[in-house]
């Protein structure tokens, strides 16, 4: 016999349709339209393994979103949850600045600049205190430039 829920979805008419206009709309988050059908089978007395089962998710991101309804509400339940993220390695001013070394002149001796040389460049500037080659290489791929070109991406006028 299947354990009582302890966090039962109780839907309004109203707020059933509003679930089903959101599932209608084109541009919704895939997670969302999940969770919408979450609380529709929820709130149709289904249980949460023939829920997961239907929808192929975890039965614990059914009970979550059962849980997180009851305690937030329909819309905090259905809604993405804000996602910190990482800090940038670089603030706007230094990637301008890893822009500009990038399409200047390359170190004396050298044919081009590598990612390396510009990361040890901007650590000898103390633009920054340290930074890897990947961030680098990373910034860079955001534009067109690349110290390998011949041209790269800055006016020869």
């Amino acid at each position: 016999m299947p354990r009582p829920k302890a966090s039962v979805v109780t839907l309004t008419e109203t707020e059933r349709l509003s679930l089903l206009d959101r599932l209608k709309q084109e541009e919704v988050n895939a997670r969302m339209v999940t969770r919408a059908r979450i609380l529709l089978l929820s709130a149709e007395g289904a249980t949460d393994q023939s829920i997961a089962d239907v929808l192929k998710v975890n039965p614990q991101t059914v009970r979550n979103s059962r849980k997180r309804c009851a305690a937030e509400g329909r819309e905090a339940a259905v809604q993405e949850r804000p996602r910190p993220g990482a800090q940038p390695n670089l603030d706007g001013k230094q990637e301008a600045f890893l822009i500009a070394l990038a399409c200047s002149a390359p170190p004396e001796g050298r044919e081009r600049g590598t990612m390396p040389l510009l990361a040890n460049r901007l650590v000898a500037l103390t633009i920054v205190e340290s930074i890897a080659d990947a961030t680098v290489r990373r910034v860079l791929n955001k534009t067109t430039l690349s110290p390998g070109r011949s041209s790269s991406g800055a006016s020869h006028r």
